[in-house]
């Protein structure tokens, strides 16, 4: 008998597993057609019936159930030995998993701190909007936003952000910016997150704050990570209600100006989870407090002056 092609082992699998060709298509990303050819082709190559097709359901046949629980087993290990393998990479380094801007605007810019003070640590830092499972290979620490980090057994808050409003100075020249309700002016960028995130300080309610009008025209482009609107301002495309903690360095550099130093607080704050096992690897502590010091710092900084 000839070896069963993996495909199409993985296509019974999944048909099995999910009761339907088109659920199973789904989760493989092909479709339906191609999941029942590649279960043809196995039960071709096996010589048996593993599907009995009724209209538009299938049903196993007991040859089919009799290999459909030993392929699972199959695939099960399969995933078990990749898990160990990450697992085996991630051992000798940290992995720390952040939300995309969070990596992009904020601590893939702080760890060049970190590795200063400790050149000899291996630490991997990998961009993730879904949550991870903390302590499987996956990540060893996480900085996520909001109630998304009670899924998480241990965690902590690391700081409140602010926005503020920011343009480029090239837009800023153009524009005669005399008060406040004058940026509404400006064309103007919106962040949008995904629905589990409670949503930034919109424009709207910066106009509210200085008494402004906002136009529906200026104020329909609308993105869903906050780095890819600030990556708009710097070049020029419209004013951001930009996180003070992403802007630092456009700010130093003199891409981006804070013509009115306005700002708003986000209504959650970004918070530091860890699994237990991580501040047993090496430098597995002391990454964690450096983490919550950096954090407390960018509280302070974050927040209004006294004067503002």
């Amino acid at each position: 008998m000839a070896t069963p092609p993996l495909n199409a082992l993985q296509a019974f699998e999944a048909v099995g597993r999910c009761g339907t060709m088109s659920m199973a298509a789904r989760e493989l990303g092909v479709t339906p057609s191609a999941v029942s050819q590649q279960v043809r082709r196995l039960e071709d190559c096996l010589g048996v019936t593993l599907l009995e097709r009724i209209g538009r359901r299938v049903e196993m046949t007991s040859w089919g159930m009799l290999l459909h629980k030993e392929v699972t087993k199959g695939f099960a290990q399969l995933a078990y030995s990749v898990d160990v393998l990450e697992r085996a990479r991630s051992q000798t380094g940290i992995v720390l998993t952040a939300l995309s801007s969070v990596v992009n605007k904020w601590i893939g810019r702080k760890v060049f701190e970190w590795q200063a003070l400790h050149p000899e640590a291996n630490v991997r830092i990998i961009g993730k909007e879904d949550e991870p499972r903390l302590g499987d290979g996956q990540s060893d620490f996480r900085i996520t936003y909001g109630r998304r980090a009670e899924v998480h057994t241990h965690f902590a808050a690391l700081y409140t952000d602010w926005v503020v409003p920011a343009c480029s100075p090239r837009l800023a020249e153009t524009r005669e910016l005399s008060s406040p309700a004058d940026m509404l002016k400006l064309p103007l960028l919106n962040i949008e997150w995904e629905s589990h995130y409670s949503r930034p300080p919109q424009w709207h309610e910066w106009a509210q704050l200085v008494s402004g009008t906002l136009s529906d025209k200026l104020a329909s482009l609308y993105f869903a990570l906050s780095s890819s609107a600030i990556d708009a301002a710097v070049n020029g495309r419209g004013a951001v209600l930009a996180q003070v903690s992403m802007i630092e360095d456009e700010l130093q550099a003199g891409t981006l100006v804070v013509p009115f130093d306005i700002r708003l607080p986000l209504s959650e704050s970004y918070y530091l989870a860890w699994d237990r096992a991580a501040l047993e690897k090496p430098y597995g502590r002391e990454f964690h407090s450096w983490i919550m010091s950096i954090a407390r710092k960018q509280s302070v900084a974050s927040a209004p002056k006294p004067n503002n």
